[in-house]
């Protein structure tokens, strides 16, 4: 084992910084060269302090010791050569590279350290955000999604800014949230928002509903862990939506958010008039306190979720961000090269600096083929143990003889007493034939 990666690691190419290395080492041997050509009347010695200079830059504190052990040799020889290795120049000036060494190597551990520190950060906020935001899948029923997470904060990856996607019986529903603050500190309210979330979003009827719950975790959770000197200040701005498969709407519930761009797929990009109610965790749990706004969403059209971190975002001149306008550019895109195109352009248009965590997430209704959806839906009825409708029994009774030996036949769990209920998957000829679907039932 210990022999096949050693001889791997031989045939592996070099790395830029062993290539860099022959930069210091040439110096060494030019000056100390060209030391040696011009005799005693010309020092250029003292030069040979830039080769562990150099060799800091792209190299350990090791290797950097190692260059300046290098230049004193260099040093040593071009004196010899000159027949005063033993003057005090040359003395002083050994002595000189080697302290200005010993600086330098000094430096490269401390970077060091600091740069395994900030990895090991990295590391844990990574670790945190897969707990704690769970990726989104790409599809959820009808649905594609897309998201991007920018934390403002370079070395926490994570902050106060939220979304998280849960798939009902019929529908989806989906939240994108904002927490006061920014970075690590904000962390314990959006984990538990999305816990909240999480679980609610199953039980819930309507979004209102959904959104009192949501309160009342806020608000419990305030009580016990709320900084005494920021009674009254935390507070959570919550966009819910709700996808139902069959209709092609999108209905609404805002908790102080921003409300989200709808693209349209000629080029079309509409900011629709909510009626917000109040921010998560100011006590208010009445659900009539929030408003269902309901929007049309049909195959084709994208939703772009956003936190306030996109809209605030500024230039060099203090120009604010003008994400409709940019995002009308690309909305014949997929939700992912959406993403992709808004945050290059949100990095150009800042500088590469944010001043606020921010958010993105993209849905676009997918076309789904009429046979398709008919069959995912004749599925999900049946293995649910809906009843059956008197069409379907005996349906396939007529042409199911002529195909009886390819079929497959699937038992599910009985509905009811005196009826034999499952799935019946049938070849592509007889689907051809019939024009029925590949489900059967039958009467007991």
């Amino acid at each position: 084992m210990g022999s096949r990666q050693g001889r791997a690691s031989l045939g592996q190419p070099w790395q830029p910084s062993h290539l860099l290395l022959l930069i210091p080492v040439v110096l060494i041997v030019v000056i100390t060269a060209a030391d040696i050509a011009t005799g005693p009347n010309v020092v250029l010695g003292p030069l040979l302090v830039v080769a562990p200079t150099l060799t800091a830059w792209f190299a350990g504190p090791w290797t950097t010791g190692g260059i300046g052990v290098l230049a004193m040799a260099g040093e040593a020889a071009s004196s010899w050569r000159t027949g005063s290795v033993s003057s005090r120049n040359v003395v002083v000036e050994v002595i000189a590279i080697a302290v200005i060494t010993l600086l330098i190597v000094v430096l490269c551990a401390v970077r060091d350290r600091h740069a395994r520190q900030m990895a090991r950060v990295r590391s844990v906020a990574e670790a945190a955000q897969q707990v704690v935001m769970w990726p989104l899948p790409s599809r959820l029923g009808p649905l594609r999604l897309a998201c991007v997470y920018l934390a403002a904060e370079e070395e926490a990856a994570i902050g106060g800014d939220l979304y998280a996607a849960a798939r009902t019986d019929s529908a989806v529903r989906v939240m994108i949230g904002d927490v006061r603050g920014k970075g690590l500190p904000a962390l314990g309210e959006a984990a538990l928002l999305l816990g909240a979330f999480r679980e609610a979003a199953h039980q819930q009827a309507s979004l209102p509903d959904l959104a009192a719950s949501l309160e009342r975790s806020m608000t419990r959770y305030l009580a016990d862990f709320e900084p005494e000197g920021e009674a009254g200040e935390r507070f959570v701005t919550a966009l819910l939506i709700e996808i139902a498969d069959p209709e092609p709407l999108v209905r609404m519930t805002s908790c102080g958010h921003p409300a989200p761009l709808l693209l349209g797929p000629d080029n079309t990009v509409h900011v629709p008039r909510l009626h917000p109610g109040p921010p998560l965790g100011v006590g208010i749990t009445d659900p009539d306190d929030h408003v269902v706004d309901v929007l049309p969403f049909s195959p084709g059209d994208t939703l772009v979720l956003y936190t306030d971190g996109v809209i605030e975002a500024r230039d060099h001149n203090g120009a604010f961000y003008p994400f409709a306008e940019r995002a009308a550019q690309w909305t014949d895109q997929p939700p992912e090269a959406l993403l992709q195109h808004i945050e290059r352009d949100l990095f150009a248009h800042t500088g590469g600096r944010l001043g606020d965590d921010v958010a993105l997430l993209a849905i676009r209704r997918a076309h789904i083929p009429h046979d398709e959806a008919e069959e995912g839906e004749d599925r999900q009825r049946y293995e649910r143990n809906a009843e059956p409708s008197p069409e379907d029994v005996g349906a396939l009774r007529a042409p199911r003889s002529q195909f009886r030996s390819q079929f497959r036949f699937q038992p599910l769990r009985v509905p009811r007493p005196g009826w034999s209920f499952g799935v019946r998957w049938a070849p592509a000829e007889f689907a051809a034939a019939t024009g029925r679907r590949t489900f059967e039932i039958r009467q007991g």
